[in-house]
């Protein structure tokens, strides 16, 4: 998943003092951002391809995927209202953390011993209502305990990162095949431990581990305590009101539909190639993605600089209509695999990344909470939710057959295919109708 987008909206919402924070602070927040990715990370990318094995019999499997894949989609929705009701008026944020990652942690145990495909959607649902609020709580942790937040906050939040890379190295117990991690092999005796619910039990072990350790992070008390709920609010719907800005409405249109093939990446890359090129090993090869994103993002502000904001926009769009083209035509190639991961970094810093920045610069410094808000709802909400249904659907239509090589060879191309044309049609509406402000292009790229 996309694990650095929230930094550059969380370090423009909040400006804290100069003062820097001591190394024991800093060390016990980059240990919990290295937690909370670790869990997402060791479970979210296998999931398709343990469903693909454990109800391999099951009829429209397609779909049960997609609909797996759609319950963190549905959470995304709900989830700014557990935070605004909960941790943002009557309860300490490390504290929520905890109690989240304790219950999840249940939820998670469960749903490995689950043998009903209905049960598992939503019981994945009911987990991902507890673990999505959660995501937005870290940040908020952090904020409340460091002095410099510009300087240290992406020093933590890394951490973040680096525990989703990890955890698909202990899933797949190599580094791209070259160095074996064969923890989870010599704990359970299975080699592909990627295609059973051992990464669901190891995250709801780590979980339990994580939620006890939450409750001794460092305090951070309420910041709306007495404060009125607003629904609106809580949505980003008082940002709404941008759209009536011709660009800024082209923009948060274009957001919403190129989530929609966003989808098809998360949900199917990882038992695509697995099939195609890398075995047991793929989870290893997709953290090629997360690595690219990391380099990608330290030269965020020389390619705004020379490029601006349409052209950062719009490569990132095309970079998907790339990948997904690599994906349907180069199926059994591994080097052409490994080089559609890679395309990640540009994919999602492209966009998302100079999305967050432009929606910082475009709305008002009283609503900028709410924009940034509104823009998580319509791309990890609204769009990527449709985008799970849709590959569903899809994948049924076609009878892609996604447990085996032949399967995927006969099936790629289709597959792939649709999301691919769907990114460039998006990318030519808004080539065509997206202008560029010069002045937008300075501020975001210094913001950067």
């Amino acid at each position: 998943m996309e694990i650095l987008g929230q930094i550059p909206m969380a370090i423009h919402q909040t400006k804290k003092g100069s003062m820097e924070t001591n190394t024991s602070v800093k060390v016990r927040l980059s240990l919990m951002m290295f937690l909370q990715f670790f869990i997402w990370g060791g479970f979210f990318v296998t999931m398709g391809s343990y469903l693909l094995e454990a109800f391999r019999d099951t009829d429209g499997i397609n779909s049960l995927i997609g609909q797996a894949y759609a319950t963190h989609n549905w959470a995304a929705l709900f989830a700014p209202l557990f935070v605004g009701l909960i941790a943002d008026r009557y309860m300490n944020a490390e504290r929520v953390n905890a109690i989240c990652h304790l219950l999840g942690a249940g939820l998670l145990w469960y749903a490995a011993s689950i043998t009903d495909p209905g049960t598992f959607v939503w019981v994945m649902f009911g987990y991902f209502m507890l673990y999505m609020p959660t995501l937005a709580l870290v940040n908020a942790i952090a904020f409340a305990n460091i002095g410099n937040a510009d300087k240290e906050f992406p020093v933590i939040r890394v951490w973040g990162t680096i525990g989703w890379i990890l955890a698909g190295f202990v899933v797949a117990q190599t580094v791209l095949g070259f160095v074996g991690i064969p923890l989870l092999g010599s704990l359970t005796g299975v080699e592909n431990a990627q295609i059973t619910n051992i990464p669901l039990k190891m995250c709801a072990l780590v979980s339990l581990i994580y939620g006890i350790y939450s409750f001794t992070l460092p305090a951070a008390p309420p910041q709306s305590k007495g404060k009125a709920f607003s629904l609106r609010e809580a949505l980003g719907l008082d940002a709404i009101g941008l759209m009536k800005e011709r660009n800024f409405g082209i923009f948060a249109l274009c957001s919403f539909l190129i989530s929609i093939p966003l989808a098809f990446y998360y949900a199917r890359t990882n038992d695509f190639v697995a099939a195609m090129a890398f075995g047991d090993t793929s989870a290893s090869f997709m953290a090629i993605g997360q690595m690219s994103e990391v380099i990608f993002m330290l030269f965020m502000p020389f390619f705004l600089l020379r490029l601006g904001v349409k052209w950062m926009l719009l490569i990132g769009m095309l970079a998907w209509t790339l990948r997904y083209f690599v994906f349907a035509t180069f199926p059994e190639s591994a080097a052409m695999l490994v080089f559609g991961i890679a395309l990640h970094g540009v994919c999602y810093d492209f966009f998302f990344v100079t999305g967050q920045l432009y929606v910082d610069r475009k709305a008002p410094k009283d609503i900028r909470a709410s924009a940034q808000g509104l823009f998580a709802l319509l791309t990890y909400g609204a769009g990527m939710l449709i985008g799970n249904y849709i590959l569903g659907w899809w994948g049924d239509r076609i009878a892609l057959d996604g447990s085996t090589q032949v399967g995927w060879m006969d099936g790629a191309f289709s597959f792939w295919g649709m999301p691919a044309l769907i990114a460039l049609a998006i990318a030519g509406l808004f080539f065509f109708t997206f202008w560029e402000q010069k002045e937008i292009d300075a501020e975001v790229a210094e913001a950067a």
